[in-house]
């Protein structure tokens, strides 16, 4: 099982604190049966370049790197925060989720403009990025459904966090949209061990209730394949 989002590098973000948080973190995933973990610190290119940001994720993993034995596999990405003009970086692939051609991005809280959604469907379109829209069910009350539905059609996935499914309401939107095959992944969004923890069992739980163990066995199966079909050699 794959924890699409999380913050779990020390020290990057207004993630984990420090390398004892991070551990904490690894060995709840692996209790709820999560095999790799990608580590989506947050990126705000007004604040720094892509470089900058490499260097000190890269940093970061490599204070953990000495104690993951037998904890999930850590595979480096980040949360890229959307901006009028982000086609144009021109280190966007780097970016991506190594090994893949993966973007998480973190969308506005709006209705967007019809500039942004042709922006993404241009990066889409290019065929380098595979972008995937980092917690979906944050913007549904400010989007058409016709614009998300444009989306889908066009290639670009989307990620929803593991509490969109423990609501009563949240919930059974989240199944409905399983459903549909309008979730690709599924993420904790973990930021530490308290108020944000690791959760992605809840969220499989919910699913194997409300779809059964084989439709769970099946989903969890095609996360683990689109992220190796978007592999890159």
């Amino acid at each position: 099982m794959i924890d699409f989002h999380t913050h779990i590098l020390p020290g990057v973000d207004d993630g984990s604190k420090n390398v004892e948080e991070s551990l904490l973190m690894l060995d709840s995933m692996k209790n709820q049966g999560v095999k790799t973990v990608i580590a989506t610190p947050h990126f705000y290119a007004n604040d720094e370049s892509v470089e900058s940001f490499l260097s000190r994720r890269n940093e970061a993993f490599s204070s953990l790197k000495k104690s993951l034995a037998d904890r999930p596999e850590i595979i480096l990405g980040a949360e890229v925060r959307y901006y009028d003009g982000i086609s144009r970086l021109e280190d966007l692939k780097k970016l991506r989720i190594e090994g893949s051609r993966l973007l998480l991005l973190e969308m506005p809280f709006n209705q967007w403009t019809e500039y942004s959604i042709k922006e993404i469907l241009d990066i889409a379109g290019r065929g380098k990025i595979t972008l995937v829209l980092a917690h979906i069910e944050r913007y549904l009350a400010f989007q058409k459904k016709d614009v998300l539905l444009r989306l889908l059609e066009n290639g670009v996935l989307f990620q929803s966090n593991a509490g969109f499914f423990s609501g009563t309401f949240s919930g059974s939107k989240a199944i409905r949209m399983i459903k549909r095959n309008q979730i690709h992944f599924i993420g904790s969004d973990c930021h530490n061990m308290t108020d944000r923890a690791p959760n992605l069992e809840k969220a499989l739980s919910r699913i194997r209730k409300k779809c059964g163990k084989a439709f769970a066995e099946d989903y969890v199966n095609y996360g683990n394949e689109l992220f190796l079909h978007n592999k890159t050699s």
